[in-house]
């Protein structure tokens, strides 16, 4: 583990010095965006300064976090839980259309072995597109009674994902993958921008755009109503079953159930690693007119930034991700980050508050508690230069000089909720070095922001089974300067999992995972 990731300490008096060293390591630089390594970003708190006059800035969240926010009890000696995901095509589609449960004798089978490894529980994700399918109001949650039941009867706990979002990209068969709601599909056949849409225009239905949270075009409903209530269709349905064998609930918020806009889309072939991104705002520009309005610059306000690349380009040569008049260092810059960053801040505030209050009675009572989860991306290339582009993109204002991590702990700690982060299982040296990788950077700069405010949850982005990879893992649960992560989850249940090689690594490393250290 690389210690000094250029994260692990951030002192605020040096921010004006660190910017005069980095451009005069630009000036010295043919690459002029490159960041050395070993240049530590400078602290920030949980308030955030706002903008003059702009209402769309999260002004300070200090009062309200209070409210929420106490000291962790430490874990640094305590086992870490492992969760199993369930398999990408656990669902299928039938021939009627019907969502059902695919290979269920297999399934039993292999919950019985996870369970005699020492797996704690399975990772469920409960889709959107099953259980309000057909109909508007219509929740159907026989499928999920029924495999909940099956995990229970296994003596295995739960952790389950509330998904808003679609996997049919991800399917590797066109039939299994779940889309979202047949009539929300129909709505968005209507209307184009309920989806998030680039500055060509090409709209992303694997997600709902933040900018229809308030709107209500979904049968008389807002989006945030329309997760308002599936929520709480669940949670009372499963009232019996939630904080006993439910340990964890994570709330999706976006692509992927991760917090995030969908700037990397690689399902249609826009996007492939490492591209930096695209900004995704081109579908609720009205509200970007009115933030420039107030902050005295309509003209800030006709689109987003023009000279920030394609999807699959690289920092080098990309006006706005270097140093200029016209970068994300200038006026404009800040401007639009702040604004594209704070709506998918307020998107988060808005559902996890709704989740919070659904599940109020389940975290009160510690007996039967339960913990809230929320997903952020693992967006770990381009790290280690100044503007941090492929964050950028993803809506995290993230950079060499600002720390855009630590904003969303703020909000996730006001509502109790947990940060679950991927790529426990990479390490630097293991990455491209020419695209400027730093997984260990990223997650020791998440470290510092949630400790002793939230839990953190790993889970590992790459399917691994070998020694190295599952050591790494160990390590980053029960990080020496860190508090160890509440649960890990292994991503995911597939057949190579119980292949006689990987099963004899696994299951020692499942066992390692238990033991208090």
């Amino acid at each position: 583990m690389a210690e000094n990731g250029g994260v692990a300490r951030r002192f605020a008096s040096r921010r004006s010095c660190l910017f005069r060293e980095t451009c005069f390591l630009e000036r010295r630089n043919a690459r002029s965006y490159i960041r050395n390594v070993s240049i530590r970003k400078p602290s920030f708190s949980s308030r955030w300064r706002p903008l003059h006059g702009n209402s769309y800035r999260i002004v300070s969240m200090d009062a309200r976090e209070k409210s929420r926010t106490v000291l962790l009890e430490s874990s640094k000696h305590k086992r870490v839980p492992v969760f199993v995901m369930m398999p990408l095509d656990i669902i299928g589609i039938d021939s009627s259309g019907t969502p059902r449960i695919r290979k269920i004798k297999a399934l039993t089978v292999s919950l019985k072995a996870l369970k005699l490894a020492g797996v704690h529980g399975i990772a469920v994700e409960v889709w959107w597109g099953i259980v309000e399918r057909f109909s508007p109001f219509k929740y159907d949650w026989s499928l999920y009674e029924e495999l909940f039941r099956l995990i229970s009867e296994m003596g295995l706990k739960m952790h389950v994902a509330l998904c808003f979002h679609s996997n049919m990209h991800l399917s590797s068969r066109g039939s299994s993958g779940v889309s979202l709601p047949l009539w929300i599909i129909e709505i968005g056949d209507i209307d184009k921008n309920i989806y998030y849409r680039d500055k060509d225009g090409v709209s992303n239905g694997d997600y709902l755009t933040l900018g229809v949270d308030e709107i209500p075009l979904f049968c008389g409903r807002t989006a945030l109503q329309c997760y308002e209530d599936l929520i709480t269709s669940f949670v009372n349905k499963f009232e019996s079953f939630i904080g006993i064998t439910i340990e964890e609930i994570s709330i999706g918020l976006g692509p992927s159930g991760e917090l995030r806009y969908p700037a990397h889309p690689a399902s249609d072939g826009r996007w492939k690693f490492p591209g930096i991104g695209e900004f995704q705002c081109y579908d609720k520009m009205e509200d970007l007119k009115m933030a420039a309005c107030q902050e005295g610059k309509p003209q800030w306000g006709e689109r987003g930034p023009q000279n920030a690349g394609c999807y699959n380009s690289h920092p080098t040569g990309v006006p706005f991700f270097e140093e200029g008049q016209e970068s994300f260092l200038s006026d404009y810059g800040r401007f639009f980050l702040e604004w594209y960053s704070s709506k998918l801040i307020f998107h988060a505030d808005a559902i996890l508050a709704k989740a919070a209050k659904a599940l109020k009675k389940y975290q009160q009572n510690k007996q039967d508690s339960v913990i809230l989860v929320a997903k952020i991306g693992g967006i770990y290339w381009w790290y280690q230069t100044i503007s941090h582009p492929a964050e950028l993109t993803a809506g995290y204002y993230n950079t060499a000089l600002r720390d855009g991590y630590g904003p969303v702990a703020a909000v996730l700690s006001r509502h109790g909720a947990a940060m679950h982060i991927s790529c426990l299982e990479m390490v630097d040296s293991e990455t491209p070095s020419t695209y400027f990788c730093s997984p260990e950077g990223l997650l020791e700069q998440i470290r510092s922001v949630t400790e002793q405010r939230i839990h953190l949850i790993g889970r590992n982005t790459n399917e691994r089974f070998d020694k190295r990879g599952l050591r790494q893992i160990l390590a980053n649960c029960f990080h020496p300067q860190a508090e160890a992560v509440r649960s890990f989850t292994y991503f995911r249940m597939t057949e190579k999992i119980f292949a006689v090689e990987n099963w004899n690594n696994f299951v020692p490393f499942v066992r390692k995972m238990s033991i208090e250290f």
